[in-house]
């Protein structure tokens, strides 16, 4: 996720969200919500290992890949329909 460490974003694209034991499924999204939240920093997630080979014929190949990951703070969980806002998360 593009930003350096302790910017604050906002996030649209909510899928679910639960309220006073209530969930709410978006379908894809939920359309009256947004979260604001605050970028804690940027590391990366364990190796994942992809090995081929082919038997008896003296191929392998072995590839790692560590994916980026962004660790985020939530701020607040606004409601866009008027209703109270969530926060102290």
């Amino acid at each position: 996720m593009p930003g350096k460490e302790g910017d604050r974003i906002v996030l649209r694209e909510v899928n679910l969200l639960s309220k006073n034991g209530k969930i709410e499924i978006g379908r894809p999204v939920l359309k009256n919500v947004e979260i604001e939240a605050t970028i804690k920093g940027h590391i990366k997630g364990n190796k994942v290992i992809a090995f081929k080979y082919k038997p008896k014929k003296g191929y392998r190949r072995k590839v790692g890949h560590r994916q980026l990951l962004t660790v985020l703070h939530l701020d607040k969980i606004k409601l866009l329909n008027g209703e109270s806002q969530v926060t102290g998360l």
